[in-house]
């Protein structure tokens, strides 16, 4: 026992000496300045740009390496004159049977906290796509190497695989007379592996602002062929999660309305290295919509709750979103639609082939919108649509056809309205008011259905054929009203069995001026009397 302890305590001793004298001999095998300029020269070579670090030192535990301190690559001057990439400390290790023969050849690298900066100009080129060795470099000679001597002599720069620990990606968009949009990555832990003609890749990151972390699995950059990196076709496997959307797409859409909600995707990765591709299916599973509406009473601030939001089909392909179909639900309501969205210039979004079944309209006219015209019933809807969320309304563009009902009219201007056109102080058509309620300018009044196609143009929304049908009364309506205006230019026509009275409606939503057709009048009536308790009534209704 004590005989082979011993031999454990000498064997422990030449251990230590053997490293005590690597740690001793490292910095001589390793010619210092002589390995520094060729790393500088390398690099420059490999990437194109000027490449300069403040400091080398040499390592041994736990492996031999070199540190690199205080490394930059130049930017290109067409973007500007701040570094592409900063690096506190870069990390090249060494391999080992060649330094024991007075060698230097390069192992692995680390790269640890890099700051990288992608920028995209105007005319949508990206400052990666210089990131390319010069012409002439194809025929440069490479270093030779110094057969002997402790002084070593080049190294082999043959690297195997690369690992960017804890990197920060800022990414701005410079768009025509625009100012820039910052989005960054941060937390970047990414491992590249070199195998023949191709690059394996693997890593974990995540996009702020919306703290969005996606993990890319099984990537292969494939490097034969490919007349630039940029141009080198990739795959692989990239996972999507965040807590809340709300702030990623605040900074691409702008903060009104803030959308909310949890997201998860599992997408398949595409296209090149210059101009990915991604596409899969994504979830957000429960969605809220919330603006300030100073047409509500309180509280202003408003949410619309929208069910499972499920893009399937989505893809990502050259600044264009796609989702065919997506779908979703408000209340017991079902939203079906394709899904488009470029971010050209700002965010636009189009919705094609869109369904709506049984939605609950006064979900989104009443608790939401507080629009004084809102109606309540299930609606069904068939049509397109599109817009740029930063000015929803105003850009608001479609067309299609609806139906709700049977419902309820509930919102006041609306309930006005009907009173208006069918009774004032008996002047109107009595044969008419005989058969409205007495409360009808004041108490939600049923209907069977409303229908009608309608045609939206930068947020003015036109009808010729809109229906309104009722036990006792028909209106048919024909005209423009401005979504974010109120601006409205309508012909109304309520009719009955026994008669019928033609208005013409103008002015803003909160405060209308309605003209009646004289010649649709029964009897002798002062028009110019009824136009007067027509605007004193709707005073009433003015929110």
């Amino acid at each position: 026992m004590k005989r082979a302890l011993k031999w454990l305590v000498g064997i422990g001793a030449v251990a230590v000496l053997l490293l005590v004298g690597a740690a001793i001999a490292l910095p001589r095998l390793v010619d210092t300045p002589r390995v520094q300029a060729m790393i500088a020269s390398s690099a420059a070579q490999a990437i194109g740009r000027p490449v300069r670090f403040e400091s080398l030192s040499v390592g041994l535990f736990p492996l031999p390496s070199i540190e690199l301190h205080k490394l930059e690559v130049a930017e290109d001057p067409q973007f500007g004159t701040a570094p592409f990439l900063m690096l506190e400390t870069g990390r090249v290790y060494l391999k080992l049977r060649p330094l024991l023969g007075g060698r230097v050849e390069f192992g692995d690298i680390t790269l640890e906290r890099p700051r990288i900066a992608l920028i995209q100009s105007a005319d949508g080129r990206l400052n990666v796509a210089t990131l390319a060795p010069p012409s002439e470099s194809k025929t440069a000679s490479r270093p030779g190497r110094t057969s002997g001597g402790g002084t070593g002599g080049a190294a082999a720069a043959i690297v195997s695989q690369v690992k960017i620990d804890k990197g920060v990606i800022t990414y701005v968009a410079r768009g025509k007379g625009e100012a820039p949009t910052p989005y960054r990555i941060e937390d970047l832990d990414l491992t590249l592996v070199g195998q023949g003609t191709q690059l394996g890749f693997k890593g974990a990151l995540r996009v702020k602002p919306g703290d969005l972390a996606l993990k890319l699995a099984d990537g292969v950059v494939a490097l034969n062929g490919a007349k630039t990196l940029l141009e080198a076709p990739v795959r692989g496997r990239v996972s999507i999660e965040a807590k809340d959307v709300e702030p990623l797409v605040a900074a691409a859409a702008g903060p009104t309305p803030a959308i909310a909600g949890p997201i998860k995707g599992d997408l398949a990765l595409g296209g090149t290295l210059g101009v990915p591709r991604v596409s899969g299916n994504v979830e957000l599973t429960s969605v809220k919509v919330t603006q300030a509406n100073q047409a509500c009473p309180e509280p202003k601030r408003r949410t619309l709750a929208l069910g499972a939001l499920k893009l399937t089909g989505a893809s990502w392909d050259g600044g264009r979103f796609q989702s065919r179909p997506v779908t979703t639900s408000v209340a017991n309501g079902t939203i079906t639609t394709n899904l488009t969205a470029t971010l050209d210039h700002g965010v636009h979004v189009q919705l094609g082939d869109l369904a709506i079944k049984g939605l609950p309209v006064e979900k989104v006219l009443v608790d939401f919108l507080c629009q004084g015209y809102a109606v309540a019933g299930p609606l069904d809807l068939t049509g397109a649509l599109s817009t740029s969320p930063a000015d929803l309304w105003n850009t608001l563009g479609g067309s299609g056809q609806l139906r709700i009902g049977p419902g309820k009219v509930v919102g006041p201007q609306a309930l006005a309205l009907i009173g208006v056109v069918t009774r004032v102080g008996g002047a109107v058509s009595s044969v008419l008011a005989a058969d409205i309620p007495s409360a009808l300018t004041s108490s939600p009044v049923d209907f069977d259905s409303i229908t009608g196609t309608y045609q939206i143009t930068n947020g003015v929304l036109t009808t010729k054929d809109l229906l309104y049908s009722s036990r006792t009364l028909k209106v048919a309506i024909a005209g423009e009203y401005g979504l974010a205006t109120g601006r409205m230019n309508v012909d109304l026509r309520a009719s009955h069995g026994r008669g019928e009275v033609r208005a013409k409606l103008t002015g803003n939503a909160a405060s209308p001026s309605i003209r009646i057709d004289p010649s649709s009048l029964t009897g002798e009536v002062d028009r110019e009397k009824v136009e007067s308790g027509i605007q004193d009534l709707l005073k009433r209704f003015r929110r």
